[in-house]
């Protein structure tokens, strides 16, 4: 028996790792807060607005 047999059993830990399921690995888009249009000024509305078009645009281009 040599160091090869120690490596052997520690491979073999790696197939009991849990998956991970496909909706978790996807990459958020960056939006962490809440967002408040009472206090949202007009610049806030509009740059909303144009996130929203580029979102449309680019689920547009996936399919």
């Amino acid at each position: 028996m040599g160091r090869n047999h120690i490596h052997k059993n520690r491979d073999k830990n790696k197939q009991k790792l849990p998956q991970v399921p496909d909706a978790l690995k996807r990459e958020t888009d960056g939006v962490y807060e809440e967002y408040s249009s009472e206090l949202a000024d007009a610049d806030d509305r509009e740059a909303q607005e144009r996130a929203k078009a580029a979102d449309n645009r680019a689920q547009k281009k996936k399919r």
